[in-house]
């Protein structure tokens, strides 16, 4: 991966986690990483469990920027979650995996963000 592109992935992600706290989720992690896999960032909205994977685009031309959390990447997403909340032992909680589509179009100094809440069930999931 280029130094450009890192550098928006984390441009990207700093926008996201900003927006989210100012829609009142309190962010708990960020980058977690484990043997499964990476997750952006693990947050907390009133008694839910927030997993959240942030896709971060320069323009819409190849399609908006949610069309890469995939089906393989929902798995990992998940597998990942499970091995946090096993090594975490985090209380019961409801979860929940959203998606934060952030562009930066071409000129504009303020990103667009679609927040996908719930944007893919765990039960659709099969992880074995």
């Amino acid at each position: 991966m280029t130094e450009a592109r890192l550098a928006l992935g984390k441009k990207g992600e700093t926008a996201a986690r900003e927006y989210l706290e100012r829609h009142g989720v309190r962010i708990l992690v960020e980058n977690f990483t484990c043997a499964a896999g990476e997750i952006d960032l693990i947050g907390q909205e009133r008694d839910t469990l927030l997993f959240i994977e942030v896709k971060t685009r320069s323009s819409i031309a190849f399609g908006p920027p949610q069309l890469a959390v995939h089906y393989r990447k929902q798995k990992q997403i998940v597998r990942t979650a499970q091995w946090f909340l096993a090594e975490r032992r985090i209380p019961e909680l409801a979860c929940r995996f959203d998606v934060l589509a952030v562009t930066f179009p071409k000129g504009e100094e303020v990103p667009r963000i679609d927040w996908l809440r719930d944007a893919f069930p765990v039960e659709g999931v099969r992880i074995w």
